[in-house]
């Protein structure tokens, strides 16, 4: 947490916790704004816009909040677009960009007048047998083993699921020239959490490239570059913010050299979700039980149930620390959920303050791919959603999952298929 989220919500968080109950993720709404207007001011002088990725936080309230700040949305799914849609977006508000596409969700996304980034060939094949008039098509490369970044998350050169290779780029543009967009963009993104803008200026370079090449080779004019997202946020106490300033530079002496050499305006995209959203959000949960096993256990009432990040990655990291803790002493414990699954821990042999049962536990940095990532394996349900105003004020902006909506879906329609088939 930074201080001034730390300044505004401590003070009151016993009161918090009592009044809604435990566990809970809050976001600090003065925090967001702060970043975002930071965001826009590093880019003020390019033809900029940040598409946030709702997959970080679709809560429709923070969306629009964020909308309040020019930013448009990046979209991977029916139910996106649907928050982005409830948040006020549409047409160039929207970018969709999914995997492994269906015929649905394209559907909802031109009825949108959305940007459709294409990661596939077949999407393109799609929307001509659909004859799809896409205002905007916009192209996800992947230039495989020359790749500047690989990573776990999005995969390397070959087992990447993500982008049309750059050797059919030329095309699959090609063949998407008879959908008749008026615009067209080009779109890159091959690493996440990243601490250094080194590769998204390898990346925008790759881009440039490709542009001038594909106007040759095929008459299409790349009008947009996205840089996809990635942005890091530094999780560990020390670490060091990610060079915005140096990014926004890098981006901007590339795109006006451009821009000179070849009378071509450019105009420029982002896709960011945890660096806008992630610093701004804590899960606060309490104590239930202390245990001792082969070594000291902290049980709290929250777990992959509200943040599988942990679990997912085993290289993640999310400071935890307890409300009053300090001068207490300290203790190397696991901080740990109640599923069923030895990876639901928050945390492995950290040393914390010692708690009591009953203390209140922070984890911090849950503002983007918490709660949106976590699951109910279990029954274990997921908690609720708080936003504090800068005037101090704690409002809910979603409730706590109840066992009521955790069989939801079993009362349904009574349907049966009787089929010929009989087993002798």
């Amino acid at each position: 947490m930074s201080d001034e989220f730390s300044r505004r919500l401590l003070p009151t968080l016993s009161r918090i916790a009592d009044h809604f109950g435990t566990p809970f993720h809050i976001y600090d709404m003065q925090g967001a704004r702060d970043t975002a207007e930071g965001l826009n001011h590093a880019f003020h002088d390019l033809n900029f816009r940040e598409y946030f990725a709702v997959k970080a936080q679709p809560n429709p309230q923070i969306l629009r909040l964020l909308a309040n700040h020019g930013f448009g949305f990046d979209c991977s799914s029916l139910a996106e677009l649907v928050a982005a849609r409830e948040a006020g977006a549409s047409g160039d508000d929207i970018s969709f960009t999914s995997n492994n596409t269906s015929y649905e969700e394209l559907v909802a996304a031109l009825d949108a007048d959305a940007i459709i980034t294409v990661d596939d060939e077949t999407v393109v094949d799609r929307l001509l047998s659909m004859r799809a008039r896409p205002r905007s098509v916009c192209f996800r490369v992947h230039p495989g083993r020359s790749a500047s970044v690989q990573n776990m998350h999005l995969g390397g050169g070959d087992s990447s699921k993500f982008g049309i290779r750059i050797d059919r780029l030329h095309d699959v543009v090609a063949k998407a020239r008879g959908l008749g967009a008026h615009t067209y963009g080009l779109h890159i993104m091959l690493g996440s959490h990243l601490q250094v803008p080194d590769s998204f200026l390898k990346n925008l370079d790759l881009l440039l490239d490709a542009a001038l090449l594909l106007q040759d080779a095929t008459g299409v004019r790349v009008d947009f570059v996205n840089l996809g997202g990635g942005i890091g946020i530094p999780y560990r106490p020390g670490e060091r913010e990610f060079d915005l300033a140096g990014l926004a530079n890098g981006v901007r002496d590339r795109v006006n050299a451009f821009e000179r050499e070849h009378t071509w305006p450019l105009r420029v995209l982002l896709e960011s979700g945890r660096y806008v959203m992630g610093p701004h959000g804590v899960l606060v949960t309490r104590v239930l039980n202390r245990m001792t096993k082969w070594r000291e256990i902290v049980g709290v009432d929250c777990g992959m149930n509200g943040l599988i990040r942990p679990g997912m990655y085993p290289d993640a990291y999310h400071h935890v620390s307890v409300l009053d803790g300090d001068g207490r002493g300290l203790e190397t414990v696991d901080v740990v959920g109640s599923m069923c699954e030895n990876n639901d821990k928050f945390a492995i042999q950290r040393v914390i303050p010692r708690t009591v049962e009953g203390d209140l536990v922070l984890v911090h940095d849950t503002g983007a791919h918490a709660l949106s990532q976590a699951y109910t394996y279990g029954g274990r349900l997921r908690p609720q959603e708080l936003l504090l105003h800068p005037d101090g004020v704690v409002e809910r902006i979603r409730r706590a999952e109840t066992v009521e909506d955790y069989f939801a879906t079993l009362h349904c329609d009574a349907d049966r298929l009787e089929t010929a088939a009989v087993l002798r």
